[in-house]
């Protein structure tokens, strides 16, 4: 049987979300928890490996399983045994030809940047920061000139293992919510560090360091040394993952993250 569940996590207390020889890795408590379940070891696929100090309200994740279960029994009795900071959200059985990776058809992330003098302290761990003047419009002018399918080699770390840099961006949106500014990315796929890279060219534009058309430049000239340098993982969640109809799953859940009304997530959409 091929189960599909819905995780959320606080990539704070996690090594990521590959599994590592420590046994520190979301997969690891994961694939712990649905071995308790279903008596055998678990191996499980994401539709996203986060790297650490990344979050997720959206990711989804398949297994295979000989024991049958009722879908309350994996919820609940995987929480159960998950340590705090990670717990599934839903899970249905599937058919046995779906991937939670290649049946994907996008990802949204997003990007939250607290835009304060002051650094959080509740918050810590769970935003991005930055304290100097940003414009938010300046930001969303640049933004629209990665729309579209394009090599962003620019945009890749060195540790990238995908193996072409192309990818269809279809949505990038810069928003002022308060004393924060919110990022949500759509593609197809991402590379590895792409969202946290753009985010971060972005800033340099919105600070006044570059003009707009900087970062057309920067995705034209496919050099990583020409863009900005990474910003933090702490203000970026894997927000949901798209399928086909077809297969049956449920919308990435609706989550407050924060007691700000203005960060308050509506919708996926």
């Amino acid at each position: 049987m091929r189960i599909a569940l819905g995780v959320e996590y606080d990539g704070s207390r996690f090594c990521g979300w590959q599994t590592q020889p420590q046994g520190c890795a979301v997969q690891d408590a994961l694939e712990r928890a649905l071995a308790g379940v279903a008596g055998e070891p678990v191996s499980t696929i994401c539709a996203g490996r986060t790297d650490a100090g990344v979050h997720a309200f959206g990711q989804v994740v398949h297994f295979d399983a000989a024991a049958e279960r009722p879908e309350a029994a994996w919820v609940r009795g995987t929480n159960a045994l998950l340590p705090a900071g990670c717990a599934v959200t839903w899970t249905r059985a599937v058919a046995p030809d779906f991937h939670a990776r290649y049946s994907a058809t996008s990802r949204l992330y997003r990007y939250l940047l607290l835009h304060h003098p002051v650094r959080p302290a509740l918050d810590a761990g769970r935003i991005g920061w930055f304290h100097a003047p940003l414009d938010t419009d300046r930001m969303q002018r640049a933004a629209r000139l990665l729309i579209g399918e394009h090599d962003f080699s620019a945009f890749r770390s060195a540790e990238c293992q995908a193996r072409t840099p192309v990818r269809t961006l279809t949505r990038l949106d810069v928003a002022r919510r308060g004393d924060h500014v919110v990022f949500e990315l759509r593609a197809n796929a991402f590379l590895h560090h792409m969202v946290r890279n753009i985010v971060g060219c972005l800033v340099y534009v919105g600070k006044g360091k570059y003009p707009p058309e900087w970062l057309g430049d920067v995705l034209a000239g496919r050099d990583r040394a020409r863009a900005a340098p990474t910003i933090e993982a702490a203000g970026l969640y894997l927000a949901g993952v798209e399928y086909e109809a077809r297969w049956g799953l449920p919308d990435a859940p609706r989550r407050t993250l924060f007691t700000n009304d203005a960060l308050r997530a509506t919708s996926n959409e």
